[in-house]
């Protein structure tokens, strides 16, 4: 038996990965792409002082919503070590993305964000999972009081309409992880998280009427949340889940509560490469350009094992999601 076939079965696919050079960084991308965002947020911000106390500054709304969702994807990068290999730079790279720029506390998202990693759709343990407002499973649903039992019944209904709420949602955890002692750089989280608070809202305050200003506001965090639910929600809902002891070995584990999304460049662009899921998660810190090359290697392994790999297109991963959210909610339905 060869070197390349020893090993797990995840050990023998990261060698195939790693002799293809697809974990190497890529700091020429991200410089590009870095910058590009940048300076895109600041002529945006630029185009809504020039345009003033006007209802155009809507189309800026737009922007900005879209905008945002770009800077969480960057910051997600750099949480998952992607575009630095120490944590230190990565650290007030993300704190000055996500807290600075969008409001969304880096430390609170990183914590949130690893244990779903290590338990992908697992009830117990993946937090993306928990029933706090939507049941994600037959056995949740019967369980459910409040909230949860209330939308459980037409979720799937509900689903794109609650996604307006969603960037308001991360502004609000982000303030009650800042609140709680246990948080890592508590101050310096909390001093940034609210130095984004008072320059955006003094910005639109001071050049918008107060009406004009929370029509701009709605738009704004509204279309933003249903972005960010929008790139996330086709990655594991509707996939399997996990209960108890039940927890495959970390290639099934990742692969088989995964899905990934078809596309051009667009898809690539607008999803941030997250629509290659299952290679994503079974290699966190591979740059992002890196992962479509990955898909075929993955892809032509998985075959080997016979371990399901489940691609499919946007809408219609979209479709499954919601099927998967009213199927779960049918034991509070009358």
């Amino acid at each position: 038996m060869t070197a390349t076939e020893t090993g797990s079965d995840f050990a023998r696919l990261s060698r195939r990965i790693n002799q293809a050079g697809l974990l190497d960084r890529r700091p020429g991308y991200y410089a590009l792409r870095i910058g590009v965002v940048t300076a895109l947020f600041a002529a945006t911000w630029t185009l809504f002082a020039w345009l003033g106390d006007t209802w155009a500054t809507l189309f800026v709304a737009v922007l900005l919503a879209v905008l945002f969702g770009q800077i969480a994807l960057l910051s997600h990068d750099l949480a998952h070590r992607q575009v630095f290999r120490t944590r230190r730079p990565s650290e007030i790279a993300g704190r000055l993305a996500g807290n600075l720029g969008i409001g969304m506390s880096y430390g609170w998202w990183m914590d949130k964000h690893t244990r779903h990693h290590a338990n992908p759709n697992h009830e117990e343990l993946d937090p993306d999972v928990d029933p706090d407002v939507l049941v994600w499973s037959q056995d949740q649903a019967r369980a459910a009081r409040g909230i949860p039992r209330f939308i459980g019944r037409y979720q799937a209904y509900l689903f794109f309409p609650l996604l307006t709420l969603e960037g308001l949602n991360l502004h609000f955890s982000g303030v009650r992880a800042v609140l709680k002692p246990t948080l890592k750089r508590r101050g310096l989280e909390a001093s940034l998280l609210f130095a984004h608070f008072a320059l955006y809202l003094g910005a639109v305050f001071l050049v918008l009427s107060p009406l004009k200003a929370v029509v701009f506001i709605a738009v704004h965090q509204g279309l933003w949340g249903v972005y960010m639910g929008s790139i996330f929600a086709p990655n594991h809902k509707g996939m399997p889940t996990l209960t108890g002891a039940d927890r495959p070995d970390f290639l099934r584990r990742q692969v088989l509560t995964s899905r990934n999304v078809r596309g051009g460049w667009f898809i690539d662009t607008a999803m941030g490469g997250l629509n290659y899921q299952i290679e994503h998660h079974l290699f966190p810190s591979m740059p992002t350009p890196h992962l479509r090359r990955a898909q075929p290697i993955v892809r032509e392994y998985c075959a080997e094992l016979g371990v399901s790999y489940h691609e499919t297109g946007l809408i219609d991963s979209y479709a499954q999601a919601l099927r998967h959210l009213h199927h779960a909610g049918t034991p509070l339905r009358p």
